[in-house]
């Protein structure tokens, strides 16, 4: 994992206070360079065009300027050298390839990620800084490596303020830094740290923006629902998160999670008759978060059996959010960020569980005879035994029940659970997209108030916005008020709504647009396609 060696700290020789003095500042050059690079990121031209953001960067370069020049002062009179531990894991590097992959793959197809890149730097720079300051303040020497970096990339995969507030993103970081500092505990005879620090920091401040109700400051819904703009996501991060698990034998964590996901999924589809997620088994983002973002082996379990129950209890967790959030009326992105840090508490308790335990075979999920004792191997050939049978049904890369707008007319016109209001949502993301049939049909269900409440001014404002888009069918009902005109989606419309949260479907012939609305239950281009 690593080989980490010590240059100890020696007490300063006695002698002239200036010399002392320079000995003391020679071994703060480290984040006074770093400190001074952030000031001047601001002058990137992606951060000084927006004056509150270089004032971020500015604000957390003299927030660091200052923590030195604290200890400057005191150091000054009481002359003693901070140091650094090299300590250079594997688990480290490697997930910063993977997670950097993520973002090469996600940010091809959707450009903000790139675009975001220098502000990615500059928090990666403030979070090594800010790491030694803490523990030089704490009387600790720093262990440089890899270690901030995942952090730093982890946290981004699921949150980022908007550059108005990205001076939050920096208080996020640190927050998660001083989380692992103080909030500890002693397993197995050693003080280590309770919560996996990005996943900290993500629950602790997805509680603030859900209680503030300012979701809108951050890119949290554009990044949960953007990972499907990347052709195959489902498949690429299997694959990514197979390096993950062959290295640090987290396959039992991921696959429990996911099969428990799955499995809850098609028992409810099942008793119900509708999806439980909105257009997928399993949420993009979701299927990121246990690959990429439960896995610390530093706060998960450690044995077979420990691992297991962890990753079933964080897809149990995520289950159960999506649908609580939902009941309070609060985005249900959040479900894969909250129950972490309640997963973190639960490892001794999982832990404990499990020593109780007596049955060996049981402990080991594996026969440790087979594949020479390789028991990783053998759960990793299973999980893709199962992943390659979920692709196969259709249930990771391919045509979801849920993408089909005609699906969720029937389902609400028969009553099914929770199915009108999924149409809504649905016709008011397409309607976001400019899709001119769906504002028409949310002026319609808000003039008619038969699966919402009526409100004649909502209801004008998607005619009037349909319309402008050159449907027919809303300028009609701009003019009378007695009766709702309804048409079929125009061309435009289908090429929008049949993108499966993917690109959007310009370059598609109209034969094969629609013969993929016909596959989408759409009966008016069967009719045209057999025509």
């Amino acid at each position: 994992m690593g080989n980490p060696t010590s240059n100890s700290t020696q007490p300063l020789p006695a002698g002239d206070s200036s010399l002392r003095l320079a000995q003391v500042i020679g071994s703060f050059k480290l984040p006074m360079a770093l400190t001074i690079a952030i000031f001047l990121l601001s002058f990137v031209p992606r951060i000084a065009s927006n004056p509150t953001l270089a004032a971020s960067f500015w604000g957390a370069a003299a927030v660091l300027a200052c923590w030195q020049g604290f200890m400057l002062f005191h150091l000054a009179r009481r002359p003693a050298l901070k140091d650094f531990t090299s300590a250079i894991y594997s688990q480290h590097y490697i997930q910063v390839l993977v997670q950097f992959s993520v973002y090469l793959y996600w940010g091809y197809y959707w450009r903000p990620v790139y675009d975001h890149f220098w502000l990615l730097v500059g928090q990666v720079m403030f979070a090594y800084t800010f790491g030694m300051l803490l523990s030089w303040s704490r009387r600790r020497s720093y262990m440089l490596g890899f270690g901030p970096i995942p952090i730093i990339l982890s946290t981004n995969l699921f949150l980022w303020f908007h550059d108005d507030w990205f001076y939050m993103q920096f208080v996020m970081i640190a927050v998660g830094f001083l989380g692992k500092e103080f909030i500890r505990w002693n397993r197995e005879g050693r003080s280590v740290h309770i919560f996996n620090p990005s996943a900290f920091s993500l629950g602790f401040f997805s509680l603030i923006l859900i209680a503030t109700g300012t979701t809108e400051l951050t890119w949290a819904p554009e990044i949960s629902s953007t990972l499907t703009l990347a052709p195959n996501i489902y498949t690429f991060l299997f694959a990514v998160g197979l390096v993950v698990m062959f290295f640090f034998a987290t396959t039992l964590v991921s696959g429990a999670a996911a099969i428990t996901l799955f499995g809850a999924s098609a028992l409810y589809a099942a008793t119900q008759g509708v999806p439980y997620f909105l257009d997928s088994d399993i949420p993009a983002a979701v299927f990121l978060g246990l690959h990429l973002l439960i896995t610390d082996p530093s706060t998960s379990p450690r044995t077979p059996l420990g691992k297991t129950i962890f990753g079933v209890l964080y897809g149990l967790g995520v289950f159960a959010l999506y649908t609580i959030l939902g009941w309070l009326g609060e985005p249900t992105l959040y479900d894969k960020l909250l129950c972490v840090p309640l997963l973190n508490l639960c490892v001794i308790m999982i832990d404990r569980m499990v020593r109780q335990i007596s049955s060996q075979s049981l402990l080991n999920l594996w026969n440790p005879a087979w594949f020479a004792g390789r028991s990783n191997i053998a759960h990793m050939l299973v999980w893709i035994t199962f992943f390659g049978l979920m692709s196969l049904l259709g249930r990771t890369d391919g045509q979801h029940t849920g993408d089909s707008v005609p699906f969720w007319e029937q389902s609400c016109s028969e009553g099914l659970p929770n199915a009108c209001d999924r149409l809504v949502s649905i016709e008011s993301t397409y309607c976001n997209d400019s899709a001119a049939w769906a504002c028409n049909e949310l002026g319609a269900h808000y003039r008619e108030g038969l699966i919402v409440e009526r409100d004649a001014d909502l209801a004008f404002g998607y005619f009037a916005r349909a319309c402008e888009l050159k449907f027919q069918a809303a300028c009609g009902n701009l003019l009378q008020e007695e009766s709702t005109l309804r048409a079929q989606p125009l061309e435009l419309d289908l090429r929008l709504m049949l993108r499966q949260a993917g690109l959007n479907l310009m370059d598609l012939s109209v034969p094969e647009l629609n013969a993929r609305a016909c596959d989408h239950d759409w009966a008016f281009a069967c009719e045209q396609r057999q025509n």
